[in-house]
This record gives structure tokens, sequence and C-alpha cells, in this order.
């Protein structure tokens, strides 16, 4: 049997971490991720310095993989509306169909461990996202807020559906429809 590659043991740890942070949050041991993941703790630092590096990179990827499902079906040659609801749609996807790693992103986002150097990098990697944002709101009340302003308030709404949705499934379209209606009165 072929040994199993650095490359799919780092994807184990980091699957591993999302799912223990998301259930116990950051101050979960990394021996509980390591064991999770099928390695030994001494291992888990083959791969990731500290347990800082691993939730830095941890943050980085699911903010990555958030932005590139919100912005897998926007059409480029939709007015702003068509790409804000394709945004949109697909971030509220996203959420619902990843619902670990919603809160694990949780968790993450409001850690002092996550460097300025990777919220940055998080940041460009929300490239797609920023676009239709300062497209949708170019003539809007929020067109001189800066964007990490306007991101944090796309943000809060989405997470406030999302909570919705999940409370109340069967208006589920209802709660999506009343959260971008509110995003596009808040920025066009």
């Amino acid at each position: 049997m072929p040994r199993p590659r650095s490359d799919d043991k780092r994807a184990a740890i980091m699957s591993a971490a999302t799912h223990i942070i998301a259930a116990q949050g950051l101050g979960a041991a990394t021996a509980t991720i390591a064991k999770e993941a099928g390695v030994s703790n001494g291992s888990l630092f083959t791969y990731f310095d500290t347990k800082s590096h691993l939730i830095n990179e941890l943050y980085f990827a699911l903010k990555s993989d958030m932005s590139a499902a919100a912005c897998s079906d926007v059409p480029t040659d939709a007015d702003p509306h068509g790409q804000l609801l394709a945004m949109w749609s697909g971030w509220l996807r996203w959420a619902a169909g990843n619902p670990e790693k919603r809160r694990a992103l949780a968790q993450l986002q409001v850690s002092d461990e996550i460097s300025a150097a990777t919220h940055e990098a998080a940041s460009r990697s929300l490239g797609g996202i920023a676009e239709v944002l300062d497209l949708s709101r170019k003539n809007g009340p929020m067109r001189d807020a800066t964007l990490a302003f306007v991101l944090t308030l796309v943000s809060a709404l989405s997470e406030a559906t999302i909570d919705f949705i999940h409370q109340d499934p069967a208006n589920a379209d209802t709660h999506a429809r009343a959260g971008f209606d509110a995003l596009w009165r808040m920025l066009s």
C-alpha cells in the first residue's frame, strides 16, 4: 500500500482542524486535531510549525473557499444587480452546504492569532467579491465607505440571513430574497 503524500496529510490535518475548531473552538488541543487527522501530535508539527501557523493557513483556506464559491457563477455580462444576486446566492449556498466550515471560520475571524499578513492575503482572495461589491455600490450610499467596512456589513447580513435559513428552512427562499433585497438597498 502506498504511503500517503504529505499534501494528503496536510489536507487531513486541515479538515480535522475545521471539524474540531467548529465543535470545540480555538482552545482545542493540537493533540485532538492530530488524532482526528490520524497523525501523531508530533507529526502535526512536521506539517505546521505551530498551532498559530495551522490556524492562519486554515483561515486563509476557508476564506478562499468561500470567495471562490460566492463568485463561481457570477455572470460577467450581467448588470450589477444580476452579478450581486449571483454572488449572494453562491455565498449562501457555500454557507448552507458547509456548516462546519462556516462555524470554524466564525471562530477564526475573531481570533487574535490570525496575523495581519494572513488577513491581508485573505482580503486579496476576496477579489471577485470586491469587484462585484464595488460595481454594485459605485453610485450608491456606500460608494465612499472603505471596502473593509462594506465587506463587514455584507458578512453580517449574510450571517443573519443564513441563521434564519437554518432556523426556518421552510422559508429559506423568502429569507434569502429578503437578505438580498436589504443588501441591494444598502449598496445601490
